[in-house]
C-alpha cells in the first residue's frame, strides 16, 4: 500500500499522527512544511493526504490547490480554523474531509480509513475493491471471504489492477510486470490468464471485474 502523506508544521501534533498512523499499520511520510510537502507528493505516490492550513511560507489552501493540479488523492484538512464558510469552500474546492484542532485521535483514525475505504485501499498490504480482498503479505485474494486460486503470475496482475482501478494497462505492462519478462508482442499468454482469472472469479460472483479496453489493455470494471 502507498504511503500516507502528513503534511503538518507542528513537530508535537505530526509526531502524534504519525505514531497513530504506524500503529494502525498504515506507512507514513512527514513533511513539516509546503516546499518539503509538494516535494514528496511529486516524487511518490500516496493513499491519502492530512494537510494543515496553517503552514509557513504558503497557505494550506494553496497546497491543496496544488495537489489538485495533478492529483486525485484524498485530503483531508486538519486545522484550527472553525469558520463554517471555509470550511465549506475548502470542501468545495477539493478537500475529501475537514477536520478541527483540537481533535480526537480517534476520530482521525475514523476519517482517514473511511476515505481510504471509499478509495479501496485498507491497512498496509490489503486492498479491497467490491467484493475482493487481496492480501500481499500472504498472497491471497478472496471474494466475499472465499480463497481464489490464483497463479503467481494471475495474483501479479490482478494486484496491479486492484492497485491502479483507474488505470488502463497496456498488454505489454501487464506482461512485464506480471512476468517480469520482455514482452515481444505475443498476447496468447496474457490473454489465457485474463481468461481463467474471470473464470475463477464468476464461479462465486455474477460480476465483471476485468474490462477489456479495445486497442489498448485491461482495467477493472467500475
Amino acid at each position: 500500500m502507498s504511503e500516507i502523506l502528513i503534511i503538518e508544521d507542528n513537530d508535537e501534533i505530526n509526531g502524534l499522527l504519525k505514531e497513530l498512523l504506524i500503529n494502525a499499520g498504515y506507512d507514513v511520510k512527514q513533511a513539516f512544511s509546503e516546499p518539503e510537502g509538494l516535494l514528496y507528493f511529486s516524487s511518490g505516490t500516496y493513499a491519502l493526504i492530512l494537510l494543515d492550513l496553517m503552514l509557513p511560507g504558503m497557505a494550506g489552501e494553496s497546497v491543496l490547490a496544488k495537489i489538485r493540479e495533478t492529483s486525485e488523492v484524498p485530503v483531508i484538512i486538519i486545522s484550527a480554523k472553525t469558520d463554517m464558510d471555509g470550511k465549506v469552500l475548502l470542501l468545495q474546492t477539493g478537500a475529501d474531509d475537514y477536520i478541527t484542532k483540537p481533535f480526537d485521535m480517534r476520530e482521525v483514525l475514523a476519517r482517514v480509513e473511511l476515505q481510504l475505504k471509499r478509495k479501496g485501499t485498507t491497512a498496509k498490504g490489503q486492498i479491497v475493491y467490491q467484493e475482493l480482498h487481496l492480501d500481499s503479505e500472504n498472497h491471497l485474494i478472496t471474494i466475499n471471504g472465499t480463497p481464489l486460486s490464483f497463479t503467481r503470475q494471475e495474483f501479479a496482475i490482478m494486484e496491479l489492477l486492484m492497485k491502479h482501478p483507474d488505470k488502463i494497462y497496456s498488454k505489454q505492462e501487464l506482461y512485464e510486470l506480471a512476468w517480469e519478462e520482455c514482452y515481444i508482442g505475443e498476447d496468447k499468454t496474457l490473454n489465457v490468464h485474463i481468461s481463467n482469472i474471470r473464470k475463477k472469479i464468476k464461479l462465486y460472483s455474477e460480476r465483471e471485474y476485468i474490462e477489456t479496453v479495445w486497442g489498448i489493455g485491461f482495467r477493472l470494471k467500475k
